[in-house]
This record gives C-alpha cells, sequence and structure tokens, in this order.
C-alpha cells in the first residue's frame, strides 16, 4: 500500500511538472486550470476609486439599521446586506450590519449584489431607475415581461470562499462581475457631485420597499444621490406605490407604468416623504 501511494505521488508530481491538468479541484469554483479556461483565474480590475471603501459602507449602513425597530425603516426591523459596484458591475464592497454573515438573511447577500448591478446596468448618465422602478414594467403582458432572464447570476462567483468572509473587507465576491437582475425594491444607481453615475448600491434583507428605504437613505449618507432624472413624480429614482386593480378588467395597473407593490403603510410613508427629508440633488 505504502509503495502504491509513493508511486501515486511521484506520478501526480510528474503530470505537475509537465503542465498537464490533475484531478484535484479547488475549493473555490473547480479546478484551476478550468477556472483559466472561464477566465476565473483572477477576478478582473474594478475601478471602485471613486466608491466608498467596506469602512465608510458598513459604517454608514449600522448608522441606518436598527436592529427591532420596526418604525425606523418600516418592515421588520432585520439586518440587511449592502453591495457596492462600479461602473462596470464588478463588486467593489460587501458589507452587512449584523456582527456575523448569518445574523441577517444569508440568502440576500446575493440579492443584494443582483440589486446593485441591475440598477447600475439599466441606470444612464442622464436617467435613473431604481429596482423599485422596474417591478410593473418586468410583469406579465407589459413591456419589459422576462427582464430578469437577461443577465444571469454567475452562481459561483456568489457562492465561493469562506461565509465568514462574507460581508467584511476580504469578502470573495470583491472585483467579481456576478451579474443577475432583481426587480423590487432595494437598488439604486450612483451618481456624484458632478452628476456623473458611478455604479450602484444594493440593499437585502428585510421586505423590498424596507430595502429601498434603506438604500435611499445610505445613498444620501455616501452623498451619491445627486440623481439626474427619473420616472417618479419628483423626477427622481424613488418607488411609486401606484399599482390598483383596475375595476373593468380585474386586472393589476400603474398609473406611472413603474409602480411597486406596498409592502406596509410605514415604509410607504417614509418613502413619500423623501423628498423633504432626504432629496436628492448635489450635497452642500
Amino acid at each position: 500500500m505504502i509503495i502504491r501511494i509513493r508511486a501515486l505521488a511521484r506520478a501526480l508530481a510528474l503530470l505537475v511538472s509537465a503542465g498537464l491538468p490533475t484531478v484535484v479541484a479547488a475549493q473555490d469554483g473547480g479546478r484551476p486550470e478550468e477556472r483559466v479556461s472561464r477566465g476565473e483565474a483572477s477576478a478582473p480590475a474594478a475601478d471602485c476609486s471613486a466608491l466608498p471603501d467596506h469602512g465608510t459602507l458598513a459604517s454608514a449602513l449600522g448608522d441606518i439599521v436598527k436592529p427591532g425597530n420596526s418604525t425606523a425603516n418600516g418592515g421588520l426591523g432585520n439586518h440587511m446586506w449592502a453591495v457596492l459596484v462600479d461602473r462596470s458591475g464588478a463588486v467593489c464592497a460587501v458589507a452587512r450590519s449584523g456582527q456575523s454573515y448569518d445574523a441577517q438573511w444569508i440568502g440576500s447577500r446575493a440579492i443584494a449584489a443582483k440589486k446593485a448591478f441591475t440598477a447600475n446596468a439599466f441606470s444612464l448618465p442622464n436617467f435613473a431607475l431604481s429596482t423599485a422602478n422596474l417591478y410593473f414594467p418586468s410583469q406579465p403582458g407589459n413591456s419589459l415581461y422576462a427582464l430578469e432572464t437577461g443577465n444571469p447570476l454567475v452562481e459561483e462567483r456568489v457562492y465561493r470562499g469562506p461565509p465568514g468572509a462574507w460581508g467584511t473587507p476580504s469578502d470573495p465576491l470583491i472585483g467579481w462581475r456576478v451579474g443577475g437582475t432583481t426587480l423590487f425594491g432595494g437598488g439604486l444607481a450612483l451618481y456624484d457631485g458632478e452628476g456623473r453615475i458611478l455604479g450602484g448600491l444594493g440593499l437585502s434583507g428585510d421586505k423590498s420597499c424596507t430595502d429601498h428605504v434603506v438604500a435611499w437613505k445610505l445613498r444620501s449618507a455616501l452623498a451619491l444621490d445627486n440623481v439626474p432624472m427619473g420616472v417618479s413624480p419628483q423626477n427622481n429614482d424613488n418607488i411609486i406605490h401606484d399599482i390598483i386593480v383596475d375595476p373593468a378588467s380585474g386586472r393589476l395597473t400603474s398609473a406611472s407604468g413603474y409602480g411597486h407593490p406596498v409592502c406596509g403603510p410605514r415604509a410607504e410613508e417614509i418613502a413619500e416623504q423623501f423628498s423633504k427629508t432626504y432629496p436628492t440633488g448635489p450635497k452642500r
């Protein structure tokens, strides 16, 4: 048995020295040569220079999220995830408000990344669409139906690495474009004081309307909400609660065409006051 093991070790060493692939799989997404063939030997360079770093994002998130308080932001009062992406959609920072990765919904880390990607991908230098604005247009029979199928999530990039690193400065998502499309509240495009679009912000971990509320407050705290124009009555990308049932047809309708369901009265009330409490525009 010992002789066989030694022989196998020598054979593997010869394969490696000859540059041939081995059958030993890496833990972070397959064999190294497979990851190279998929362009995944290392994360592509992300342009995060104009975006807040992890510490700034995490600190601002912690100030806004109020665990156990259902009135501060509406919703359930949960801990939350926040993700920043650059203009190309590459992840620049992942933060969490809880002390451990499982203090907030684990599944919401990927959703936050998808929301950041979506808001950035469907906003322009002169026009912003939040993920909340995309809810009604993407419903069956509407103009953007099946939008969520267009940019699939790269799952092997989302679930790699030790869970304890999720939401930390060394989160394994950083640098990668993970894609994905989410069509409910919590994703916002980011605009600097000059009105330049820099990327996207995604929040997840509570009801979708609360995700939007926290994202809106967080974007304001980061001074990245100089939104040029949008579909809301305030000409920005705020959530629009105008979905009703048409009594004649029995179908859901939205007067604006960009409506989002009401998740609860408190979150709706908070969002309706944003033009006064957290107005968009350049910060002085």
